[in-house]
């Protein structure tokens, strides 16, 4: 089993940057694919963004291509979300995810990102 920990969410204004962390259990986290997803208000989760296990891939939501950039420190088994030019539909909690074959073995407990226009 691993545990997902995700922090670094809060409130931003509209045009501003926040950088979400998740930490894993696992020391071996770089093993995993692993991946962002965020559930907006009074909608289905949705894929943001994820990184093959071996870091040579990585995929983006159009709707984030450009300005969010997933990054990993495999030393210390934790991935990052570096979000800029925030809008306010990019309010939603973000999840963190891993799994072997897919993404989505494991989920964080997620963290709430609120933009404000």
């Amino acid at each position: 089993q691993v545990q997902l920990v995700e922090s670094g969410g809060g409130l931003v204004q509209a045009g501003g940057s926040l950088r979400l962390s998740c930490a894993a259990s696992t020391r071996t986290f770089a093993a995993y694919n692993r991946g962002w997803f965020r559930r907006a208000p009074g909608k289905s989760r949705e894929f943001v963004v994820g990184i093959s296990r071996s870091g040579a891939r990585t995929d983006y939501a159009a709707s984030v291509k450009g300005r969010f950039t997933i990054s990993r420190d495999d030393a210390n088994n934790t991935i990052y979300l570096q979000m800029n030019s925030l809008k306010p539909e990019d309010t939603a909690v973000y999840y963190c995810a891993a799994g072997r074959s897919s993404y989505t073995d494991y989920w964080g407990q997620g963290t709430q990102v609120t933009v404000s226009s």
